[in-house]
């Protein structure tokens, strides 16, 4: 076969048209801002956040930006670690805004969502976080969308499943003492009970920062539950309370409805963490699209491994560019954005087949503010995360 030789004087005409393909683009550029931990024990949910955004922007910006309105945007990915602490979140969200950013992913927990909340009603800008308040996706709240399944629409289809297939009928809840894992412990605690189970401990905490689970784990473990559910557990956390329980012998399930870290549980609690059951990515190997496997090998490339998590985090993003697709007025108007919502419909482009895409939560929210990505429920097994079933939240 013979080699393509390319002379200087295309090389250099290559050069000055990819100069002004680029010049092109300058006003042309659609600035997302994600917002989340990416430093301290829950660095991974907003890291996961933060590189899946750009993994799917470096996609369509290879094949010339996202097409609005007639107009090709590039998409530049703004992305500031709050550190899990609301002030500086406040700074990042009036940061972002400053730079007119509309569209933002992230926070990951309720107290640093809750604090953004009216800077984002003033700035009208409108944000996708990972936090389980209902007081930020129902009236009046008008600034936030959940990205997510919730934990108290997680809560009932794993407990019933631990009933129906492990025998279950006690159960105990540890939470971090931190609002938004008190707030998914007392969620919890009501769908265990209207399911039928005995609960055992409902309001047993740790304070942020603990290392030694010890003295809770103990308490807990003494209680006998057949099952312990792990509330809002940061990923970092989850291998030492799992390890720990283990060690001190109990026997039983260990949960939670919050999204883990394969690597983290592997490298702190090894086999000791086989059969823990939590929230997995909304896209499973065996219901993936094409699109959806080229976005994995992107992103594992872009990022040197593959998280699991990141098959939930994939939909903000291409949720925003497919409103704006519909409707280039929100592209400075975020109004239209959330007038859209309600109605609002795509073929899912991660999944297989035609399975549609659209808003939910008109039933715990009173409208339709949280992303209908697919319920994944993961069992972590001798280093990997998974699926054991699907599921779907009800509009």
């Amino acid at each position: 076969m013979n080699k393509l030789r390319v002379s200087k004087t295309c090389v250099g005409l290559a050069a000055v048209l990819l100069g002004a393909v680029q010049y092109a683009y300058a006003d042309d550029v659609l600035k997302i801002g994600v917002d989340g931990v990416m430093s301290g024990a829950a660095a991974s949910w907003g890291l996961v956040n933060k590189y899946a955004a750009e993994t799917t922007a470096e996609m369509y910006n290879e094949q010339g930006g996202v097409l609005i309105g007639g107009k090709k945007y590039k998409i530049e990915i703004v992305a500031l670690d709050d550190k899990n602490d609301p002030q500086v979140s406040i700074e990042n969200v009036e940061k972002l805004t400053s730079q007119g950013v509309k569209y933002i992913i992230g926070p990951n927990i309720d107290t640093t969502a809750q604090a953004v909340k009216p800077t984002l009603e003033r700035e009208k800008a409108l944000n996708f976080p990972y936090a389980f308040s209902k007081d930020l996706y129902r009236a009046p709240a008008n600034a936030s969308v959940l990205g997510m399944v919730a934990s108290y629409q997680v809560g009932p289809l794993v407990y019933k499943y631990l009933m129906d297939k492990k025998g279950v009928k006690s159960i105990s809840f540890v939470a971090s003492n931190e609002a938004d894992a008190k707030n998914q412990q007392t969620e919890g605690v009501a769908a265990a009970r209207a399911l039928g189970l005995k609960v055992i401990a409902d309001q047993d905490s740790y304070e942020p920062g603990t290392t030694d689970f010890m003295p809770i784990m103990t308490k807990i473990v003494r209680g006998k539950p057949d099952a312990i559910v792990l509330s809002g557990v940061a990923p970092a956390d989850a291998p030492l309370l799992i390890k720990t329980a283990r060690e001190l012998g109990y026997k039983g399930s260990i949960s939670t409805e919050t999204s883990q870290d394969a690597k983290t549980l592997e490298q702190i609690a090894g086999t000791k963490a086989n059969g823990f059951l939590s929230v997995g990515g909304a896209s499973t190997p065996a219901l993936e699209s094409d699109y959806m496997k080229t976005f994995v090998a992107d992103y594992t490339k872009h990022v040197g491994e593959w998280n699991d998590e990141a098959g939930t985090k994939v939909y903000a993003l291409e949720v925003i560019l497919a409103v704006l697709q519909k409707d280039p007025k929100a592209l400075t108007d975020v109004d239209a954005f959330k007038h859209d919502m309600a109605t609002f419909s795509m073929v899912n482009p991660l999944l297989k087949g035609k399975t549609q895409l659209e808003f939910v939560g008109q039933k715990d929210f009173g409208r339709r503010s949280q992303i209908g990505v697919p319920v994944v429920i993961d069992e972590f097994q001798n280093g990997n995360l998974v699926p054991i079933f699907v599921g779907q939240v009800q509009n």
